[in-house]
């Protein structure tokens, strides 16, 4: 009997949280994972959309600074929540700011001049129904599928999708 609880007890020392940590790494994957989907996702109708830790005025001034230290221009910012205001009408805090890089963009536009109407880049930044602040822009994968542009172009592409996402997450986190 002394050797059954001896070996009982030995394998709760080992084997059972070897076990358990397994599970527990699991589950923080697991919960990792989720959050990865839920933070950044892209929807069929091509808007990259960011979960934010902040409030849209101070995801717009956050958007605005880091967007000028990385040398994109801000061409104009939007407050849509003012003007519903100016009308007597109401709307949940959002703002939109269009910018851009014509050293990225031109290249593009020469592949596809429709280009043009989605160029200068947007980043809309609003406040849900439940309160959750979002920023959210145009995937340059759905720029490049809506505007066929094959053949030319990727490497203007790939720097405007690497500029967006490390912008995205350094300006919501």
């Amino acid at each position: 009997m002394k050797k059954v609880f001896l070996t009982l007890s030995v394998l709760s020392l080992f084997v059972l949280p070897a076990y358990a940590t397994k599970g527990l790494r699991e589950n923080a994957q697991n919960a990792q994972d989720s959050n990865l989907r839920t933070e950044r996702t892209v929807h069929r109708d091509g808007i990259t959309k960011v979960k934010s830790t902040y409030n849209v005025s101070e995801t717009a001034q956050r958007f605005e600074s880091i967007a000028r230290e990385k040398g994109l221009k801000i061409i104009a910012k939007v407050d849509h929540k003012a003007g519903a205001k100016s009308v007597n009408q109401q709307l949940r805090p959002t703002q939109l700011i269009i910018f851009g890089n014509p050293a990225v963009g031109t290249p593009l536009m020469q592949c596809n001049q429709t280009l043009a109407i989605d160029l200068p880049q947007k980043a809309l930044i609003w406040e849900d129904q439940q309160g959750q602040v979002w920023l959210g822009y145009n995937s340059p994968k759905y720029l490049s599928e809506s505007h066929q542009i094959t053949g030319c172009g990727e490497q203007s592409l790939e720097k405007l999708n690497n500029t967006l996402t490390l912008l995205s997450q350094q300006v919501t986190q």
